[in-house]
């Protein structure tokens, strides 16, 4: 087992600390891949015990999408190791029979700015029947909230599922100053119950799936460097909604008068937050 990790005082010197690697890749003997939301750490991390337990999901791949992910792991480990090869790591590409089309999305703040809500929206426009997302940490960009509300006036059925107690209270407070406008298209809000909801899955008319480590924020769309996912498949598909239902049947339907009943002060607490979207 080898670990890299950059020299801490040369990265706050030289570095802008305000970036971070946020994906999560494991690949194995350069034929299987996994990738979701999971952190390397304990459901029970000590640190934000109050939240536990952290509720993610983990895909398990074969195929050439594991080639398409080592070839991203790769390239972190040789930016952080100079002597570092391609020929390092092992690529197998041959196809498996009986799969689907899948694709492999790496992005980040040294890539071309917006790719990531491009992709989002762009799936949500898709969208002729169902729209499920979940996501932990919800501070979208004009663009996807204006796909999500736009999929709701078509007469999409626009659920998204968030976790009812957020690690970041600042996030929390920000991604409830949407509600109103998200509940008033028609969209289905529920807060899940079970734990912190980590989890961040999209899935399209019960076909398309979409999972990884991005969420629907600023941060992941500008400053992370992420990873996910794509794939066409209605089985993979099925399996992940039926996740996203088990989140909806731990958590709290959040309606409009729910929202409009809130006293002035909460109103007031959202929406100050709220202009630091931005920045979050």
């Amino acid at each position: 087992m080898a670990l890299s990790f950059r020299h801490l005082l040369r990265t706050i010197v030289f570095s802008r600390v305000d970036l971070r690697n946020h994906r999560k890749i494991s690949i194995i003997d350069g034929r299987i891949t996994y990738c979701g939301s999971q952190n390397c750490a304990d459901p029970e991390f000590r640190v934000k015990a109050r939240y536990a337990p952290w509720v993610d999901i983990m895909g398990r791949f074969e195929g050439p999408v594991v080639a398409q992910n080592q070839l991203l792991f790769a390239s972190d480990w040789m930016l952080n190791r100079p002597d570092a090869a391609l020929s390092d790591f092992p690529l197998h590409s041959e196809a498996l029979p009986g799969g689907f089309p899948a694709q492999v999305f790496g992005d980040g703040p040294t890539e071309r700015r917006g790719a990531t809500p491009q992709l989002f929206s762009t799936l949500m426009a898709t969208a002729q029947q169902d729209l499920l997302i979940s996501t932990p940490y919800f501070v979208p960009d004009s663009t996807v909230l204006d796909a999500i509300v736009g999929a709701a006036y078509r007469g999409v059925n626009v659920t998204l599922v968030f976790p009812k107690r957020n690690d970041s209270w600042v996030v929390a407070a920000v991604s409830r100053s949407y509600y109103r406008r998200l509940l008033e298209a028609g969209v289905k809000i529920y807060e899940f119950n079970g734990g912190l909801l980590h989890s961040k899955t999209l899935t399209v008319d019960g076909m398309v799936t979409l999972l990884g480590s991005t969420n629907m924020d600023l941060r992941s769309f500008d400053l992370n460097y992420e990873n996910d996912i794509l794939l066409h498949d209605p089985r993979f598909t099925a399996a992940v909604i039926q996740r996203q239902h088990d989140y909806i049947a731990q958590a709290d339907a959040v309606t409009l008068p729910d929202v409009q009943a809130w006293s002035p002060l909460r109103r007031l607490w959202n929406n100050i937050f709220a202009t630091l979207g931005p920045v979050l």
